[in-house]
């Protein structure tokens, strides 16, 4: 097995929250007292300085600074820590650099400070524009507050993603189109449109709420992307839709093409190649803010993929891509011979789970609607 570095990507994790969603299962921690902003930035810098060696002289495609809620933090913040990144490790000149923000905490001065630091992508967490909705996600916004925030949003960010949900509690088909409707006219240059999950640990979990028959959920998904594909945007990604190509994440792209990054902030992951050793490993971080703030119990865990277990996670993330991704990527990215899967790979091409081409790893129709099937033949 001979390894290649892949592109270099940075996760930044916000854990603090102004209320935990019942659905959340993120690390996440509703705000009870004043956030440690500055101490927690000082923080991330210390832990990207433990990282270093990991960049293997390669520059940062891309951030993404998710939570928990990072509008919570400062434009001052954020331009101290990006310009402390870029001197620990060059961020490339065209990097994506996304931040995650809740309608809640949307305020213009704030968000052109963000632009000004440097981010030129914004996610807005909208998951929907019913107010009876927003209520039983928990949501601290109302759907007028989502609709001024976006109009903003539209003014000062070049690159505008919008977040969605459906199959919510007691949502009809009628409720979901009127949310995609609603989110079409507001003109945003990415959408992400998933389906509700009740997660493990969480409050819906625990008091599971009324979602919608299956019935009712195919019908949501199969004309929820048509309106969307009417609209201009393309699906690329499972539950991600862009109007351009220019326009699709970056970010989660080096994910689901097996790429590298860096987690710095409570709970953050990283996934890196390490050349010299020939290996690949994970690495992540106390999810608590206090013990990751202790630099003597920051790390929770680092280990090695076994090569065994390579194939699989790569086809975990290639296949989320509705265009696929070529077979010789399989190689580039975990050393593994394409042979290695060959069995696996003609028994989903039988199953028409898989496109014929023999160059190209692409799920069919089919194998998109029936993914875990088409991810189990590679266990």
């Amino acid at each position: 097995m001979s390894l290649q570095l892949p592109p270099l990507s940075l996760y930044v994790h916000i854990p603090w929250c102004v209320r935990k969603c019942p659905y959340c299962d993120f690390n996440s921690h509703a705000v009870r007292d004043e956030i440690p902003e500055q101490r927690y930035v000082k923080t991330l810098i210390e832990d990207l300085k433990s990282e270093l060696h990991y960049a293997q002289e390669r520059r940062i495609e891309s951030i993404f600074i998710g939570g928990g809620t990072p509008s919570l933090f400062s434009g001052d913040s954020y331009k101290h820590l990006l310009d402390q990144i870029n001197q620990l490790i060059p961020i490339a000149s065209n990097a994506e650099i996304t931040i995650e923000a809740n309608p809640g905490t949307f305020e213009q001065e704030k968000f052109s400070s963000y632009k000004d630091a440097g981010i030129n992508r914004l996610s807005l967490g909208i998951q929907s524009f019913n107010d009876k909705h927003l209520s039983h996600l928990g949501r601290i916004h109302s759907a007028d507050e989502a609709i001024h925030a976006v109009s903003l949003a539209r003014e000062i960010f070049p690159n505008l993603n919008l977040d969605l949900m459906h199959g919510l509690p007691d949502q009809s088909l009628e409720d979901a189109l009127a949310d995609l409707e609603q989110a079409i006219i507001l003109q945003p240059d990415h959408l992400s449109w998933y389906q509700l999950t009740i997660e493990p640990n969480t409050e819906f979990h625990a008091k599971p709420p009324t979602l919608p028959i299956d019935e009712t959920l195919w019908t949501i998904q199969e004309q929820g992307q048509a309106k969307i594909a009417e609209a201009g945007f393309t699906q690329y990604e499972i539950s991600a839709y862009a109007k351009s190509e220019l326009k699709r994440s970056r970010h989660n792209l080096n994910y689901w093409t097996f790429g590298d990054y860096l987690g710095i902030g409570a709970g953050a992951h990283g996934k890196i190649t390490l050349l010299d050793d020939n290996m690949i490993l994970r690495r992540w971080k106390q999810k608590q803010p206090k013990t990751y703030m202790n630099p003597e119990t920051r790390l929770q865990g680092c280990e090695q993929i076994k090569t065994n277990e390579l194939g699989f996670e790569f086809m975990l993330n290639a296949l989320r891509l509705s265009e696929g991704v070529p077979s010789r990527l399989l190689t580039v990215r975990t050393g593994l011979p394409v042979q290695q899967i060959e069995n696996e790979l003609s028994k989903a091409r039988a199953m028409k789970l898989l496109c014929e081409e023999s160059s190209l790893i692409k799920p069919t129709k089919q194998g998109r609607l029936f993914l875990n099937d088409l991810l189990e033949l590679f266990l």
